[in-house]
């Protein structure tokens, strides 16, 4: 396999995976290597995103206006990245809304980045997740543009972006993104958000659940597991909202009333 085959087939790459190439098809030497990299960059055949990191730049584009997938960058910014939260609604094609913002979970000391008008944010794998050995629970392998990447399923990633909504781009845009979702393992989304361990998460989830317990057949079983594990007392969902709330006891959750209502259909 030539270098050229491989700029058309990888066309997102770290250093590490063009080195596995070197050493297979040509020179392990890391300074070939290098000069290598160095050469097709200044060819504008590469342009670098950060350290370790290139996309290549198809035939007739340059490095500012190449169509770059900002998925598989995000996929290779650490080397156990696994995009999640909103990033992962929209992979899965459920986002309600476009985000220039990508997530990726990782163990690694990653740093943000901002690569044209986006911005990669790592996120540290939760806790609970750790002290389970949980940590890729929820997670798969899927393809973009014929590579492989990570990414939370959509069982974990509805608890995910319920327990960070920070993450999940609010709660009108989770609530109309996961509502574009057919069907959920529930037995699998309730064994994660019992994994994470947070009363007020597993509450946030029984609550969405409720809500929508015809179009994803929810049963009373479903929801007996959960409410078993709601908050002793009451919770705010979202604490600094100004906004008026309303206490639904069943799950011991203070909820603001545009949320329960669903004040974005309401026709001015």
């Amino acid at each position: 396999m030539q270098i050229s085959d491989f700029l058309a087939q990888t066309p997102v790459f770290t250093s590490e995976q063009f080195r596995e190439f070197q050493s297979r098809h040509g020179s392990g030497n890391a300074s070939t290597r290098k000069s290598l990299l160095a050469h097709y960059e200044r060819r504008d055949r590469i342009t670098r995103v950060r350290r370790g990191v290139y996309a290549v730049i198809p035939a007739g584009s340059t490095s500012e206006n190449a169509p770059i997938d900002p998925y598989l960058v995000a996929s290779r910014l650490a080397p156990d990245a696994v995009l999640a939260y909103h990033t992962a609604l929209a992979f899965h094609g459920r986002a309600y809304s476009i985000s220039q913002q990508f997530e990726f979970l990782t163990a690694t000391a990653a740093r943000p980045l901002r690569f044209r008008s986006w911005q990669f944010r790592p996120v540290s794998i939760p806790k609970a997740l750790r002290r389970a050995n949980k940590e890729i629970f929820g997670v798969q392998e899927a393809e973009r543009m014929g590579l492989p990447v990570h990414v939370t399923t959509l069982e974990r990633t509805l608890v995910d972006v319920l327990d960070r909504p920070d993450l999940g781009g609010g709660w009108e845009e989770i609530w109309r993104s996961l509502e574009a979702v057919e069907f959920f393992n529930l037995d699998q989304t309730i064994e994660y958000a019992t994994i994470l361990g947070n009363a007020t998460t597993v509450a946030k989830v029984g609550f969405f659940l409720e809500q929508h317990r015809e179009s994803l057949m929810v049963e009373e079983g479903h929801l007996a597991r959960l409410t078993a594990l709601r908050p002793k007392e009451p919770h705010y969902l979202e604490r600094a909202t100004k906004t008026e709330q309303k206490l639904v006891a069943k799950w011991n959750l203070i909820i603001p009333t545009a949320l329960i209502e669903r004040a974005w259909e309401q026709v001015l």
